[in-house]
């Protein structure tokens, strides 16, 4: 048995909207919650309450807010078990201190578990959801296996997601006894060992100019908006207004977020596909262990490395080559554009913009991306 999750899209009428946006509240409200109450015992000298100690206290706090009691409760434990998480990270890498969060977050999100048959798709294009009941729904495919939990979510665009989590067989694909090495580029997005190259597509690009049209907008309407003020008849002074008082702004953030969401969905797409291909011709696939972080210093090429998504494409292939029953192999890339891949020969580094070279020990000419990518391949 398999886990995989199935994304699709929901439309809920307006009452279930407000149902989800109040859940929302309610897991947000909880989470600010229960971090203040663990931030508080850290300064009087006290210990960490664990997981099922916040679970106690959410309990306390319906008590003490019934508001709490219309949210999925099984969503509110979810909140102690990510915050939970949350610390377990910090101690043990001493990084990313969890943070308040905010109403405002473009991004809203809560998780459900499967009890009794209260998740499950109830028609073709329906499906049913705890305290919500049956929502309309499109997806790519049906939901089948065993389910285990749905994640409901907004994006930036106000569209609302149900992401799936279901168990289920997933059949390994036939063998073809084939590897590859998979050199990664920027001129070109993967290079293989076989001579193929699988070209890069600047989908930043090519929605460039729609984009910056309103993020011209954006910016030049945030500072007009700056400046209005208006009057506290509550404390007798004069306030900046909020951001979310001028429609004309919120405008121009939705066009914004749009272009954004659209670039990614395409990018997404290719590398699905790109990435499905490669499992379904090959039972050994080799690739370059980068460290993105190191090359993003690079300020001229920054930009276009953070377009190419390596380390979504490396995620990708991880969990497809585990599903089909292929072998996915990790390679130190040190040196791989640099010895001759007949004869072994070291020439020394090479600048970017060599693209081509001959080896002086042997004389093959080698193509400098290709070279790497059977280097890797027979690491």
């Amino acid at each position: 048995m398999t886990l995989r999750a199935i994304k699709t899209r929901i439309y809920p009428n307006q009452t279930q909207q407000d149902k989800i946006i109040a859940n929302f509240g309610c897991c947000r409200f909880v989470w600010n919650q229960l971090l203040n109450m663990q931030i508080k015992r850290y300064n009087n000298g006290s210990s960490y309450v664990n997981e099922f100690g916040m679970n106690y206290l959410i309990k306390c706090l319906k008590q003490e807010y019934p508001l709490l009691k219309q949210a999925e409760s099984t969503s509110l434990l979810h909140v102690s078990r990510d915050l939970h998480k949350a610390f377990q990270k910090l101690f043990k890498e001493h990084v990313g201190y969890p943070k308040f969060k905010s109403r405002k977050f473009p991004k809203q999100s809560y998780q459900s578990n499967s009890v009794n048959h209260n998740i499950q798709q109830t028609d073709k294009h329906a499906i049913k959801l705890p305290k919500l009941g049956n929502i309309r729904f499109k997806a790519g495919r049906q939901v089948t296996g065993k389910i285990k939990n749905v994640t409901i979510r907004l994006s930036a665009t106000g569209k609302y997601y149900a992401i799936v989590l279901i168990d289920e067989d997933i059949l390994e694909l036939p063998t073809t006894n084939q590897s590859v090495g998979i050199d990664m580029g920027v001129a070109d997005l993967m290079i293989t060992s076989d001579g193929v190259k699988f070209p890069t597509i600047r989908f930043d690009k090519l929605l460039s100019r729609k984009k910056h049209y309103w993020e011209k907008r954006l910016a030049r309407r945030r500072l007009q908006a700056m400046k209005e003020i208006a009057w506290d008849h509550h404390n007798k002074v004069l306030v900046p207004r909020e951001l979310s008082d001028f429609s004309n702004y919120l405008k121009a953030k939705h066009m914004v977020a749009k272009y954004n969401e659209k670039i990614a969905n395409q990018r997404n797409n290719y590398l699905h596909n790109l990435t499905k291909q490669l499992v379904e011709q090959y039972d050994v696939i080799k690739i370059e262990d980068l460290k993105t972080k190191n090359l993003l210093r690079n300020h001229k090429l920054a930009r276009a490395i953070a377009n190419q998504s390596w380390r979504e494409l490396r995620s990708q292939l991880e969990y497809k080559c585990a599903w089909y029953g292929k072998q996915l192999v990790t390679v130190n890339p040190r040196k791989t554009s640099q010895i001759c891949s007949n004869c072994g020969y070291d020439d020394g580094k090479h600048t970017l913009d060599i693209r081509q070279w001959i080896c002086p020990q042997c004389g093959v000419s080698h193509d400098r991306d290709i070279n790497a990518a059977k280097n890797i391949l027979s690491a």
